[in-house]
């Protein structure tokens, strides 16, 4: 029995949801079995008779597709006859496993992977994918062309399972987990820079994996560049965010840091201070009633406000209290429509 398509409907969530929940239990298996073709392309699925519960949310990112499932166990198999099929099989998946455990087999290797894992799988290639207990997966689905990896590259990173206390897993694992779940709260250009930083990634395993240096590799740098980043955004409220502690808390020379922030044309200084007043600027419309200027300015870092206002007026040419107010105005004031309504 095929499964309803006119169930196949968006939630309220961003993006595409196909569940379960609403189905009697006769036509959850039919439906289960067609949702996950459709977001996996073709493959031989093999679920359980009576299938309880599965949920797959699906958001695009330009030409990626961020992808979550939640559900219960299952197997699928991609065989040469679906490959030769054809036009499903230009994808390449990352996939990181969030709960439960798993044996992927591709390219002459089985991974064995437990949760926080993270591993790749080609779709132009046969693999076999069980799951036998309930799980959870966060995936980054890609075109093979934007890898820019060549074929004998790409098998180097099948099935070989990147575990969440590797120094590359450290730094994939929760960045794909929240690329994933962040997908659809901005425009699709936007995801899919930010999923190309995966891409980057992939590229390193690679070349890790036929032996070259990755020290100064272009994908090593991007990651490491994305990784301060990251930790700079989690500590803008210490005054004491240095670059000399960004560059001790990640063990490269000062030099290294700064060069590797020649790439965003800005020094190491002035890209805190540019996302200390960015948070800034955000909370002086938000708590324009609750909070003072320098109360917002010491939240985000500043330790003098009158030196907080002279660079918020050089950054955007009004003071803190003017931007607060032409905000606050620009929210408050009524539409057209809603003044004809009045």
């Amino acid at each position: 029995m095929s499964p309803d398509s006119s169930r196949l409907e968006p939630d309220q969530l961003p993006g595409t949801l196909y569940t379960t929940d609403s189905l009697p239990t006769h036509r959850r298996r039919a439906y289960w079995c067609e949702s996950l073709s459709r977001t996996f392309g073709s493959v031989g699925t093999t679920v359980p008779d009576e299938v309880y519960s599965g949920k797959i949310r699906t958001v695009p990112l330009g030409r990626l597709r961020a992808v979550t499932v939640d559900a219960d166990r299952l197997s699928a198999l991609r065989t040469r006859r679906l490959i030769a099929q054809g036009g499903d099989d230009e994808y390449v998946v990352v996939k990181l496993l969030d709960r439960g455990v798993a044996r992927l087999e591709q390219d002459g290797r089985e991974a064995l992977l437990g949760p926080g894992d993270v591993f790749v799988y080609d779709r132009a290639r046969p693999f076999r994918l069980h799951f036998p207990q309930s799980f959870r997966t966060k995936s980054l689905v890609l075109p093979r062309d934007i890898l820019g990896l060549s074929e004998p590259d790409v098998t180097r990173v099948t099935a070989t399972p990147i575990g969440p206390d590797s120094p590359m897993g450290g730094l994939l694992s929760p960045f794909l987990a929240g690329l994933v779940d962040s997908a659809g709260t901005f425009p699709p250009h936007t995801g899919e820079l930010m999923a190309r930083n995966i891409v980057d990634l992939l590229g390193v395993l690679a070349h890790e994996g036929l032996g070259r240096t990755n020290a100064d590799t272009p994908g090593a740098n991007r990651a490491l560049l994305l990784r301060i980043q990251a930790f700079i955004d989690r500590h803008l409220a210490d005054p004491d965010l240095t670059p000399q502690v960004i560059a001790r808390v990640h063990r490269i020379s000062l030099r290294h840091l700064h060069r590797l922030f020649e790439s965003e044309d800005v020094t190491v200084g002035r890209w805190v201070q540019r996302r200390r007043l960015e948070e800034c600027g955000r909370d002086l419309v938000r708590r324009a009633n609750s909070s003072t200027i320098a109360a917002v300015a010491h939240r985000w870092g500043f330790t003098s406000a009158p030196h907080f206002s002279r660079v918020f007026r050089a950054a955007y040419g009004m003071s803190p209290r003017e931007w607060r107010d032409t905000q606050s105005l620009t929210l408050h004031t009524p539409s057209s429509t809603e003044l004809m309504d009045t």
